[in-house]
């Protein structure tokens, strides 16, 4: 018993423990089974357990079905070109675990971990674990970063994360605001819109792409120019790459940008920068965020088209540059054009809330080198934690590799060798 009279969780022990049973946390315990590691893969909910009860109901991966795989395991359907729904990528990672094996202890939620000693301390509320090593595999998609603004919002405007939302049925009679306008807002917005709503877009920097070009899926492009394989030590200004917003694709073989939301009816107004009582606010540099993107969105189809050189791959395109109105939206009285729900499409961040040892930064993020984050401690899912394509699920791969074989070296390594290494590390803080 412990000192208030609780009971203290059973304790095992166990080489290393794996938080998170997505994607990337089986692939790393693939890795350490195919290395005889002892371990543990530990997993708050079911397997794939975001995929399941965490996105929306029309959510499909951005990436073509040929790119979808994971170590010695990959798509063997019959539409290579199409786009998996949530659903179907749950299924997906569910036979990969059953495929390796893996031993994951569902419904087991991670409170703590904290080092013990030399060694790890993992604790759930049924058992703890102690161990040499940690894999954080939990994703970068556990907290939606909605704005503290939010909380200004008018009584009658109700106020939703993309985590939230599933369906426009689900919402209150009512306009939309759409703040975000990287993947995730361009989707909803055309959503939205589709059901007869009316929907206003919030726009600040943001990545223009084609689903196609010259016949070949973007994805293609992007992998043959190898700008999915760029290491993070390959960038000048790595915080300013890690965050670029996500491109504007839809999971389906059609280009969805702001012409096309323009089209169906959406306005697009400048990036949200505050609220006024019932009166949102918006920037006045939409011209100028539009004119950037399109100016990316040429450089790189130029590059591509230099790598296509002396092919006989489609034709090379152009795409017409984004139309802003003349005047576009300074404000939005929310009350009066009866808006009903404003959806933050603004990003996700990790959940390290269980995590006690002083690895963060003085904003509260995670301090990490490509996936290193201490001595024995590691993270995996991360976007460009290792490589641009770090987020994806065919990244797990090759970022699997790299941390894994350090994984199993570190573990290899005599106690001294580590506890030296602990010590150096601690000296750096």
């Amino acid at each position: 018993m412990s000192r208030n009279g609780l009971r203290r969780p059973a304790t095992g022990t166990t080489d290393v423990v794996v938080i998170g049973a997505g994607h990337s946390g089986l692939a790393m315990s693939a890795h350490l089974s195919a290395h005889g590691i002892d371990h543990v893969v530990l997993e708050r909910g079911e397997i794939a357990n975001a995929w399941r009860h965490e996105r929306w109901d029309s959510l499909r991966l951005l990436t073509p079905n040929w790119q979808t795989r994971l170590p010695d395991y990959c798509y063997e359907g019959d539409d290579p070109d199409g786009f998996m729904s949530a659903a179907e990528v749950a299924q997906f990672i569910t036979r990969y675990a059953g495929f390796i094996g893996a031993t994951v202890r569902t419904g087991t939620p991670v409170r703590s971990v904290a080092q013990h000693g030399e060694d790890f301390r993992v604790c759930t509320e049924q058992y703890g674990w102690r161990c040499r090593s940690v894999v954080m595999a939990n994703g970068a998609h556990g907290i939606a970063n909605v704005p503290s603004l939010a909380a200004s919002l008018p009584a009658s405007v109700r106020s939703l994360s993309a985590k939230d939302y599933r369906n426009p049925e689900r919402l209150d009679a009512g306009g939309v605001l759409v703040v975000g306008a990287s993947a995730t807002g361009l989707q909803l917005a055309d959503e939205i819109a589709a059901s007869g709503r009316e929907v206003t877009l919030a726009v600040g920097e943001h990545i223009r792409m084609p689903r196609t070009y010259r016949g070949r899926d973007i994805q293609w492009w992007l992998t043959q120019a190898g700008i999915l394989d760029q290491r993070f030590d390959q960038v000048e200004d790595l915080v300013r790459a890690r965050r670029v917003p996500s491109p504007q694709l839809v999971g389906a073989s059609r280009t969805l940008d702001l012409n096309a939301l323009t089209a169906r009816g959406v306005r697009i107004a400048g990036r949200l920068v505050g609220l006024d009582g019932n009166t949102a606010k918006f920037s006045g540099a939409l011209r100028n965020e539009c004119a950037m993107a399109d100016l990316k969105l040429a450089r790189m189809l130029d590059n591509f088209d230099a790598l296509a050189a002396g092919s006989s791959m489609g034709e090379r395109e152009r795409f017409a540059p984004t139309r802003v109105e003349d005047s576009p939206p300074l404000t939005l009285d929310l009350v009066k054009q009866r808006v009903a729900t404003v959806i933050w499409a603004t990003g996700f961040r990790p959940d390290y809330s269980w995590l006690q040892m002083p690895v963060f930064d003085h904003k509260g993020r995670l301090r990490h080198h490509g996936g290193f984050v201490a001595p024995g401690l590691y993270a995996l899912g991360l976007n460009f934690m290792r490589r641009r394509k770090s987020s994806f699920i065919h990244g797990a791969e090759d970022d699997v590799r790299d941390l894994g074989s350090h994984l199993v070296g570190w573990l290899r390594q005599s106690p001294s060798t580590r506890a030296a290494a602990r010590m150096e590390m601690r000296a750096g803080i």
